[in-house]
């Protein structure tokens, strides 16, 4: 049976239906703890994330809705929105804040010294100035920490074994990101040791991709992608970029490969983001962070794309599929 509504009452019941959310907010906001979720990139590449999250606070009796609210923000890789975003959650006075990677991290402590600060990883977070040590944080910050530079090694090795003869490394990083500017110079070092001649790309906002590969052409045989909001938002366009100039890829995310980078050795994020609704579990129940140690990741894996590797015209050898914990095809 059809249902028809007059303009009139059409009108009436929107202007319901848009204002009820507000009201309903509102009356949550009074009566339950507030998560302010610094989302530096967009929804859909942090949907896995957020469920396991998610799902982990409401095993832990934080039912969203029920007995927690959460409000996402989504800064899709502009610093500027870091920033907004932090000063937003203070204005609102959340119960604790939630984010991962350095600088929506900076932002978050910049905008305020009260407001616990939860991050689900972060890279090197004593030396970015996160926090006074992994054991006693000092102050409202702690999370886990992402240990880039353990991992930095093994991702070149990779490189190495399924691209042959590899001489020319090209690395791309957001230079306005403490977090990737010590990865960088990690992977540097790294390939240094390793005989191989490197060319540096920085960018600081998705305008900067496209020329940085017209400046790469002819000069690298594989492209090392360091970590970051920026990078994560920008995957795909990163990913056809490479692809076009025949340059595989390494990433520290499972999800840049499933969206079309080569392969990536690094956390896995879901299980960050599990343990990180711990810490906040910890915190909404009285703990304070400077008092709750900055863990470290205990998960890895090796995620390689076939289809990309066809693309290429790679043949990948058996030893490594071997050791992949997930192959797209």
């Amino acid at each position: 049976m059809a249902i028809h509504i007059g303009r009139r009452e059409f009108i009436v019941t929107v202007g319901a239906a848009a204002a009820w959310p507000l009201a309903a907010r509102a009356q949550r906001a009074a009566n339950m703890p507030t998560i302010g979720y610094l989302g530096p990139t967009t929804h859909a590449v942090e949907s896995q994330r957020v469920a396991a999250f998610v799902q982990r606070l409401r095993e832990l009796g934080w039912i969203e809705n029920r007995t927690i609210a959460i409000e996402y923000r989504w800064a899709e890789g502009r610093e500027e929105r870091f920033t907004e975003i932090a000063a937003e959650f203070v204005r609102l006075k959340v119960d604790v804040i939630f984010t991962y990677a350095t600088p929506p991290v900076i932002a978050a402590k910049r905008a305020t010294s009260v407001i616990p600060i939860v991050f689900a990883v972060a890279g090197d977070p004593v030396n970015a100035g996160l926090v006074a040590s992994l054991a006693r944080p000092d102050g409202n910050v702690t999370g886990l920490s992402a240990q880039q530079r353990d991992l930095v090694g093994k991702r070149l090795e990779l490189l190495r074994e399924v691209v042959p003869g590899l001489r020319r490394l090209a690395i791309m990083n957001n230079a306005d990101n403490p977090g990737t500017v010590l990865e960088m110079g990690d992977v540097l070092t790294t390939a240094r040791t390793l005989g191989l001649d490197v060319v540096t790309l920085e960018i600081r906002r998705a305008e900067d991709i496209a020329p940085a590969f017209e400046a790469l052409k002819g000069r690298a045989d594989a492209l090392y992608v360091c970590n970051d909001p920026l990078v994560n938002t920008n995957r795909v366009r990163i990913n056809t970029s490479a692809l076009g100039a025949r340059l595989p890829t390494v990433y520290n995310w499972r999800e840049n490969v499933e969206a079309g980078g080569l392969m990536s050795y690094g956390t896995n994020f879901p299980d960050t983001f599990r343990r990180s609704a711990e810490l906040i579990d910890k915190v909404l129940r009285g703990a304070k962070p400077a008092d709750i140690p900055v863990e470290q990741p205990t998960k890895f894996d090796l995620t390689i794309n076939l289809t990309t590797a066809k693309a290429l015209g790679l043949d990948l050898p058996p030893s490594v599929l071997a050791r992949a914990d997930a192959v797209i095809e």
